[in-house]
């Protein structure tokens, strides 16, 4: 008789490119006795979250597999609003390309994305309605993304007040809560991503030389020194609020993830970011599992 796989729910942080270690956790979930039943999203964490739930998981990895800087570059619809740097309808097009567009109730497990009102200092669970709403709210990074309104509210960013989104999945009832946090303490192992890398900075440089022919140079240079100070301070602010968090609603089991494994943009080094995730989970959910017996 096959033995019974342990039911989990499924929570994964925000973090930019770094939520590709999420898909090397669910790998290794998958293969080692544990049943995804629920999960809940903040913002990078949403949109694999969401992918996931809709059953549409591999097709995604393979595709981001293929992308290299240029086709990140591509993704990157540029906004003159004063809202954000991108609007994202670019992205979330190219995600409507590679699955089926669902209503959250019709998803065959619980689903539950994080998105940030701060007008009204409160966190939003959007557990209803369109996928892609939800996710394109939970991933409304300050200053990069426009903003996205939802029922007449401008909503931002989970991230902003929940990076490590556990209490959602306190009533689903399952044997284990799993908490993915991306934005763990740094490590010596990794070094921030420098222009010579083609890391951030490089990346934030191709905008910039683009975004020169639409503007006076002298705006866009304030603009995305401007996001550049304000990617790292958010950085610092989630290892913070997630600390604050984790220890307010513990998850049974935490994979950490350290915030300077790559640059919130290094969208193209997804099968090492895989990799690290699958790795993490192997290191990290087995001496949890001692722990708890």
């Amino acid at each position: 008789m096959a033995e019974a796989r342990v039911s989990v729910s499924l929570v994964l942080g925000s973090g930019g490119a770094r939520g590709y270690a999420h898909i090397g956790v669910i790998q290794w979930l998958e293969e080692n006795g544990y049943e995804i039943r629920s999960v809940v999203g903040s913002s990078m964490g949403a949109l694999i979250g969401g992918i996931y739930a809709l059953g549409k998981l591999d097709a995604y990895r393979d595709w981001v597999l293929t992308i290299d800087k240029l086709d990140v570059f591509r993704l990157l619809d540029f906004s003159l609003g004063e809202g954000g740097l991108v609007k994202g309808d670019r992205i979330m097009n190219a995600l409507k390309e590679y699955m089926e567009d669902k209503r959250i109730e019709d998803l065959p497990i619980p689903y539950t994305a994080v998105a940030s009102d701060i007008a009204n200092e409160k966190e939003v669970w959007i557990n209803r309605g369109n996928i892609f709403d939800a996710i394109r709210a939970s991933i409304s990074l300050p200053l990069f993304f426009t903003p996205c309104e939802r029922n007449g509210v401008y909503l931002l960013d989970g991230g902003i007040l929940n990076p490590v989104p556990i209490a959602p999945t306190f009533q689903d009832g399952n044997q284990r809560i799993i908490a993915v946090n991306l934005a763990a303490a740094p490590s010596g192992e990794y070094r921030e991503p420098d222009e010579a890398d083609g890391g951030d900075d490089g990346m934030l440089e191709k905008i910039r030389e683009f975004m020169h022919t639409l503007r006076p140079a002298g705006s866009i240079r304030k603009q995305l020194g401007f996001y550049e100070v304000v990617d790292q301070a958010f950085d610092a602010m989630q290892g913070t609020i997630a600390r604050q968090k984790i220890a307010a609603y513990p998850p049974d089991i935490l994979v950490e993830i350290p915030r300077n494994l790559c640059g919130a943009l290094e969208f193209d080094r997804a099968r090492e970011l895989m990799d690290v995730g699958y790795r993490a989970a192997a290191a990290q959910i087995p001496a949890a599992e001692e722990r708890l017996r």
